[in-house]
C-alpha cells in the first residue's frame, strides 16, 4: 500500500463516497489509488469551477462531505469562487 491508497482508505472510512475532479499530471498517483481501492466514485469535470460547484451542490443535497481534486495553482484559483460559497454555507467539502 502506498500513501495515496492510505488516503483513499481514510477518506472512505470517513464516509466520503464522491469525488469531483479536474486533475493534472501531479495527481496521477491519487487517481490511480481511487481506481485501485474503490469506494469513491469519481466524476470528471472539465473546469475547476464546475468541480467545486458540483461538490458544493452534492454535499448540500446529500448531507455528507464531497471531495474535490484540483490541479495545483491555477486549478485552485479557478475553483475559489465556489469554495468561498461553500465555506459561507458551511458545506462539508474537502
Amino acid at each position: 500500500m502506498n500513501g495515496a491508497e492510505s488516503i483513499v482508505k481514510s477518506l472512505t472510512a470517513a464516509g466520503i463516497d464522491r469525488c469531483f475532479a479536474n486533475p493534472g499530471t501531479s495527481e496521477m498517483h491519487f487517481l490511480a489509488a481511487l481506481d485501485r481501492v474503490g469506494g469513491i466514485d469519481c466524476s470528471l469535470c472539465l473546469f475547476e469551477g464546475v468541480v467545486t460547484g458540483a461538490a458544493d451542490g452534492y454535499a448540500r443535497m446529500a448531507g455528507k462531505p464531497a471531495l474535490t481534486l484540483l490541479h495545483c495553482g491555477p486549478g485552485l484559483a479557478n475553483g475559489l469562487a465556489n469554495l468561498h460559497n461553500a465555506k459561507r454555507a458551511r458545506t462539508p467539502m474537502l
